[in-house]
């Protein structure tokens, strides 16, 4: 705690602690080791223990370490600098020399490697955990213990066993943590989100959700996600593209109740141009049939090994309207289309995205940005930052990744037993 033990507590939004002081004149922020006091003359954050407090122009200054400089530099790092009031400051890799190079390249000042190192810097606010999910899981409840904020990659965890430990690390800590489940924040899928919410469907009934991707028809041996094959990675089509496509159920559709399932192997096989051969430990085909609980009922199919994959369709009607958001490949701001038809008409229509989903207020990127997630992801970013400043809700949040990881291991257990499994069984 601040000096001044006179002064009173009290639980704002995302945790932040705040020390009022009786004549109301400052108050002290505690963001996990670093504290934010606040006066009439302006914002002052303190950085290291024993170093003076800095000045930040009247918002939190919010420092980020990000684990990864693969996926992590090519779309987290531009994301999180799109945004005001953030600053990367550290990146964290397995090796020294791939550290110091990312960081040399990217311009970012420390390097680390090892995340233990990273995570117990008082002065770096959110951890951005890009890791494999094998390894992710003490990384993340690690930063939570440690008082951060975490952003979390997806899926969110390698199992349920490793979902149980990072959601109950979250609910003890009080922090704000988020998933990567930047798919929920495309301005297609947004701008279906709030037609559902104004009533277009009506009463939902059902549709079809397919997410089919063709990564391992013809494989490359440079393709930076064989690793998809090994089994103890904790990925498989289901839990990957699953977890896209099943935040994107949730959030517009409310808690799942029950699953059926099919989960197995397609390729047997991956054969490689110069004939070498990958036989991969995973499963690519999944086949859910899932119940909401507010009476919308889904088939869902998913594949990374799909001949020609269709890329990504959501197809939802109701007792009023129907709505289809489609994507060639992955939803992205750019590709992804939203047509729409009420009762009595006979075809579906274009939907204009508004403006203001594609250019949001306080995020410096471009639509057209590539690669394209960063454009979402900058979204879930910016609302990940406001709730640690005590403005609105974060999302998608830990609660929301749990219930999709309750959903993905009530299909596993579905598909293993042969039976529908209430989700309410995966406790």
């Amino acid at each position: 705690m601040p000096k001044g033990r006179s002064l009173t507590h009290r639980q704002c939004p995302g945790d932040i602690r705040i020390w009022h002081s009786p004549n109301r004149h400052r108050e002290c922020h505690d963001l996990g080791r670093a504290y934010i006091a606040i006066s009439s003359k302006g914002i002052w954050q303190s950085g290291q223990r024993r170093r003076r407090a800095r000045h930040i122009g009247g918002a939190i200054m919010l420092k980020v370490g990000i684990v990864s400089a693969n996926w992590g530099v090519v779309a987290h790092l531009p994301a999180w600098r799109s945004i005001h009031g953030v600053e990367v400051v550290a990146i964290c890799t397995s090796r020294r020399e791939t550290a110091e190079a990312a960081a040399e390249r990217h311009g970012i000042a420390r390097a680390y490697w090892n995340v233990g190192d990273m995570i117990a810097e008082p002065d770096i606010d959110i951890i951005d955990c890009g890791a494999r999910p094998s390894i992710r899981q003490t990384m993340v409840v690690d930063a939570l213990h440690a008082g951060k904020h975490v952003y979390n990659g997806i899926p969110f965890a390698a199992d349920i066993g490793h979902a149980r430990a990072i959601h109950a690390a979250w609910c003890a800590s009080g922090r704000i943590g988020v998933t990567d489940a930047f798919s929920q924040w495309v301005p297609a899928l947004t701008e279906a989100k709030a037609m559902i919410e104004q009533g277009y469907l009506g009463a939902p009934l059902g549709g079809h959700a397919l997410f089919n991707l063709s990564l391992f028809n013809r494989p490359h041996p440079n393709f930076p996600y064989n690793w998809f094959a090994d089994g103890s990675a904790g990925v498989s089509a289901m839990r990957n593209l699953g977890s896209h496509m099943l935040n994107v159920l949730v959030n517009f559709f409310g808690d799942a109740v029950e699953v059926v399932a099919d989960d197995r192997q397609l390729l047997a096989e991956w054969r490689y141009p110069d004939g070498s051969v990958t036989r991969p430990e995973t499963n690519d085909y999944a086949n859910l049939i899932l119940r909401f609980a507010n009476g919308m009922t889904l088939p869902v199919q998913l594949s990374w090994s799909a001949s020609v994959g269709l890329g990504f369709r959501l197809d939802m009607f109701g007792t009023d309207g129907r709505i289809l958001v489609t994507d060639p490949s992955f939803p992205t701001t750019l590709n992804a289309r939203i047509e729409a038809g009420k009762v009595g008409g006979r075809t579906l229509e274009p939907v204009e995205i508004h403006a203001d989903r594609l250019r949001p207020h306080g995020i410096n990127v471009d639509p057209a940005v590539q690669p394209q997630a960063v454009h979402g992801m900058a979204i879930g970013m910016q609302r990940m930052v406001r709730a640690i400043r005590g403005d609105g809700q974060a999302a998608p949040d830990f609660a929301q990744a749990w219930h999709v990881e309750q959903i993905l291991e009530a299909a596993r257990r579905s598909s293993l037993e042969r039976r529908p499994v209430a989700i309410a069984e995966i406790a």
